[in-house]
């Protein structure tokens, strides 16, 4: 998958796991566990973007004698969720075009093996 999209893609999940609900770092890596994988290596960074991008704020909780910063979306960070459903409805019409296109059908089921033949087959 190309680098920006994956990149994107995954600034969203973070958005929409703490627009659900203010949460902190394990927290929404353990939300996000769910649909993917994320180290501590890839989520602070993207956690920072945001919040320097001005999509989320923070605030600081005691939590066990230390403290734990929560974050939360700004209201620029739910427009950008919103944005971000219009430009899926955008791929998905894009993904029915290239399918429809490559194998005949919008609704096709295929299985892996079908799609390597037909790779082949386009080489």
């Amino acid at each position: 998958m190309d680098i920006q999209l994956k990149k994107g893609l995954l600034e969203v999940c973070v958005l929409a796991v703490i627009d659900r609900e203010d949460s902190y770092g394990y927290q929404i890596m353990k939300d996000l566990s769910a649909c993917v994988e994320m180290s501590e290596s890839t989520l602070y960074p993207i956690l920072r973007r945001l919040e320097a991008g001005g999509y989320l704020t923070t605030y600081s909780i005691a939590h066990n004698g230390r403290l734990r910063k929560y974050y939360r979306t700004t209201a620029q960070g739910k427009r950008r969720l919103y944005d971000f459903w219009d430009e899926w409805k955008e791929l998905e019409r894009i993904h029915a075009f290239v399918q429809k296109a490559v194998y005949g059908s919008e609704n096709l089921n295929h299985h892996a093996g079908d799609q390597t033949d037909k790779e082949e087959t386009m080489l």
